[in-house]
């Protein structure tokens, strides 16, 4: 009850200042073990696949991988049955065939069970909005890591308001909304990128302002890129499966 109490007065603190977590980045560096962990929050049990909204572009149906390829363009070689996919050891990771800017995005996502290894080897995967910005794919129930690249976090730069992380093997859900990057003529940064994540119903990061791309034990400044671009998931050497993938271009 503690944890769930302190989990929900801190997305009552971060819905009334959206995006204000940016001197973490400066008090703590990346990857840092000392850093503290998120709160615990039990988001309930899994339900089944969430209804498709009429406007929403499916991205994976279930069926096959016809709008996913390899980051080279050759056809996507995870493995689809009984309306799944999973990553493939050594297939490399996936992007969309289309290319996305502004989205809401809806993932689902089960880590292997019985789970094996530890710490970041361990259910990892990552789901990466224009192939650069990443949401953190693990199996972080009761499992540790660096807060900020346990399961919903913000790669490398924010963990997440509480970890609302489902038991190996069950069902868990992103929604999240994502606002790209604005950049000027001469390749400076108008406005960051931003992400409200939705963990299994739980409000895990509300507007946070990353502070550049994804990259592991770094965190990099921004570089321009085109406004819309490829979603990918990623193969980590691990069997994490997907399914009911769609967007909503915003």
């Amino acid at each position: 009850a503690t944890a769930v109490a302190t989990g929900l007065l801190g997305l009552v603190l971060s819905a009334q200042a959206p995006g204000t977590r940016a001197a973490e980045l400066q008090k703590w560096g990346v990857h840092d073990e000392a850093r503290p962990m998120p709160p615990v929050v039990d988001p309930g049990p899994a339900g089944p696949p969430a209804l498709v909204p009429a406007d929403a572009i499916v991205l994976f149906d279930g069926k096959d991988l016809s709008g996913w390829t390899t980051s080279k363009g050759a056809p996507a070689k995870w493995l689809v049955k009984d309306g799944i996919m999973e990553a493939v050891k050594g297939a490399g990771s996936i992007q969309t065939t289309r290319a996305f800017g502004d989205c809401q995005l809806h993932v689902e996502w089960a880590s292997p069970a019985p789970p094996v290894g530890s710490g970041q080897d361990r259910g990892n995967s990552g789901v990466f909005l224009m192939g650069i910005y990443e949401v953190q794919v693990l199996d972080s129930y009761q499992s540790k890591t660096y807060a900020d690249g346990m399961a919903a976090s913000l790669y490398g730069q924010y963990p997440p308001l509480v970890n609302a992380t489902r038991k190996p093997g069950e069902w868990q859900t992103y929604d999240i909304v994502f606002r790209a990057p604005r950049f000027d003529q001469s390749g400076a940064v108008v406005s960051p990128a931003r992400l409200t994540v939705i963990h299994n119903g739980v409000l895990v990061h509300d507007a946070q302002e990353l502070s550049g791309p994804t990259a592991h034990k770094a965190r990099p400044p921004y570089k321009a890129h085109a406004g819309k671009l490829p979603i990918g998931l990623q193969d980590h050497s691990h069997p994490v499966r997907f399914r009911n993938i769609w967007i909503r271009e915003l």
